[in-house]
């Protein structure tokens, strides 16, 4: 099916007063449960197509895992997501994000310092990155050419259906086959070979993957990164492969594949989504956590909060994911159980945590040269495949690693207004760290232990590493549920495993933003295309609102859809 949303932005009514829930019995057209990115993107959409929307959230501040938040007097951490790259720009250009502050600042591309004392630098620019492979192996410089071109046409593939709702393949209905009818075009216009290809990319491991163009170790396990961030697989996990390919799809400036840091860290990104949203004459209310989502016969009627606040509205759109969307906020009874089965087997692990650190003065890593352009970019200490993989063996015994991977930035270095002239702040991705400790609960002391392994492998490479410390904030899968309201503290809300994308995320025969019950929607990670601060899933659900908002069609459930 065409996307038209993009039209449809360019008739969107301009900003008007905000309004309250007047009319059509005092009820809202729409209520967003959470103020994340995906949650605040599609409330704009909503509010700039004319409907009164009100976005609650349980905290006291907006943008769920895209926040700025100051730990340290002068200091502000990007404390949970801390880069920028797949947020579509499509967004950024039909809410306007731009006029309300948001900046992306490109940054370089990094480096991994090997056991030995070496390091392997990456750059932003082609040519040079060419040329840093070829001074530790001139044969795989020459194969970087081919990885590139290669990689590149999996991500013109899967690229343009971010933005698509994903059809599904059990129906008749015109709109489905219309889209699987897309589909089957875009594979016509591929090889026979390259078909084959990308089939064969999707279900590898990163690890075999990467086996087939490289020989250095270092560069292997640098690129493998991508691989493993933020999933319960390790390298030489098959499906790794597209993994790596989700974080290659966004763009900064029309480079493909670039990163950038948001200017005042990523809750610019959620500020500016927020001032589009109000100035569309929608409602923010923050410290209003829901209890439940009410339904009668078989319809949602708005919902119940904590304090005892009954709001009414037309339709609910969920920015949690969809355990706590439909476990925890929906009564079975309203549900049927298949499809109650189908989320409780949705796969959430948690597999990350992060550390974030304020800084006396910039570390020195003596492998590095001083004041090199990639110590603006990602740092890795990880130098094997092998090591990654011992890595993840640990999360498979209900351990945090004891040699973790880690994605260590200083954002300062490029965008210099999140902490005072000296000062800097450091941001610590690390895999791997499981929900729970050998089946329990994680406790402050295991938490401390995580923070300590975390610091001391920094200090191996970046000798006087703990003296620059000032303070430090340690996130496992326990405080990113308990502060973000990630189920296990899977960044992702769901595992961006095969079985569990396009008309299969979050459940088949509901992979298109509805659910069961008419009038309740989902708009988070949990849906297509997937975690990362992207605000495709909240903008693909504004779509589907909106065009059955303009056909006037309530939502009929189908026997087919329950499976």
């Amino acid at each position: 099916m065409p996307d038209r949303l993009p039209r449809l932005a360019g008739r969107l009514r301009r900003p008007r007063p905000a309004a309250g829930p007047s009319g059509s019995g005092g009820a809202y057209d729409a209520i967003v449960v959470g103020a994340g990115h995906n949650g605040l993107v599609a409330a704009a959409y909503l509010a700039r197509a004319g409907l009164r929307v009100v976005v609650l959230e349980r905290n006291p501040w907006v943008g769920g895992a895209a926040v700025s938040r100051q730990l340290h007097p002068e200091v502000l951490y990007s404390n949970c997501s801390y880069v920028c790259s797949l947020f579509r720009p499509e967004i950024m250009r039909d809410l306007e994000l731009p006029r309300f502050g948001l900046q992306i600042l490109p940054y370089e591309g990094g480096a991994i310092l090997t056991e030995d004392g070496g390091y392997l630098a990456a750059f932003r620019d082609h040519d040079a990155n060419r040329r840093e492979i070829a001074r530790r192996s001139p044969r795989d410089a020459e194969a970087y050419d081919r990885y590139a071109r290669d990689v590149t046409r999996f991500c013109r593939f899967i690229r343009p259906m971010l933005m698509r709702t994903p059809p599904d393949p059990a129906s008749f209905r015109p709109r489905d086959l219309a889209e699987m009818a897309w589909l089957a075009r875009r594979f016509g216009e591929m090889s026979e070979a390259q078909i084959h290809a990308m089939l064969r990319f999707w279900t590898m491991s990163i690890a075999d993957y990467l086996d087939e163009y490289f020989e250095d170790e270092a560069l292997k396990a640098f690129l493998a990164g991508s691989g493993i961030i933020g999933t319960a697989l390790g390298p030489m996990s098959p499906g790794s492969a597209y993994v790596l390919l989700h974080h290659y799809m966004g763009d900064v400036d029309g480079n493909v594949g670039a990163w950038g840091f948001a200017r005042g860290g990523m809750g610019a990104v959620s500020r500016a989504l927020r001032l589009s949203f109000e100035a569309a004459g929608g409602e923010v209310r923050t410290g209003k956590a829901v209890r439940r989502i009410l339904v009668r016969d078989g319809r949602t009627t708005g919902v119940e909060c904590e304090d005892g606040e009954v709001i009414r509205g037309t339709r609910v759109i969920s920015g949690m994911d969809v355990k706590r969307t439909f476990l925890e906020h929906v009564e079975p009874a309203h549900l049927p159980e298949d499809f109650v089965a189908r989320v409780r087997r949705f796969k959430t692990r948690g597999s990350s945590g992060k550390v974030n650190i304020a800084l006396s003065a910039l570390p020195r890593f003596p492998a590095l040269p001083e004041n090199g352009p990639m110590l603006k970019g990602d740092l890795h200490f990880t130098d094997s495949i092998e090591r990654l993989e011992r890595a993840y063996d640990d999360w498979k015994a209900g351990r945090f690693s004891r040699d973790p991977f880690q994605d260590t930035m200083i954002p300062t270095l490029t965008d210099p207004t999140m902490a005072p002239p000296g000062m800097h702040f450091m941001s610590c991705f690390v895999q791997y760290a499981p929900p729970k400790i050998e089946g329990r609960p994680w406790t402050d002391a295991d938490r401390d232990a995580f923070g300590d392994t975390v610091v001391g492998q920094i200090e191996r490479f970046a000798p006087g590493f703990r003296d620059l410390i000032l303070h430090m904030e340690v996130r496992t899968p326990r405080e990113l549920e308990a502060e973000v309201g990630l189920t296990e503290g899977n960044i992702f809300q769901g595992e961006l495993t095969f079985d569990q994308l396009l008309f299969n995320r979050p459940v088949p025969g509901w992979a298109q933003y509805r659910s069961p019950v008419a009038g309740l929607w989902i708009c988070s990670s949990s849906t297509h295309p997937g975690g990362g601060v992207m605000g495709a899933p909240g903008r693909n659900a504004a779509a589907e609102i909106l065009k059955e908002a303009r056909t006037g069609r309530e939502q009929m459930v189908d026997a087919y859809a329950v499976l």
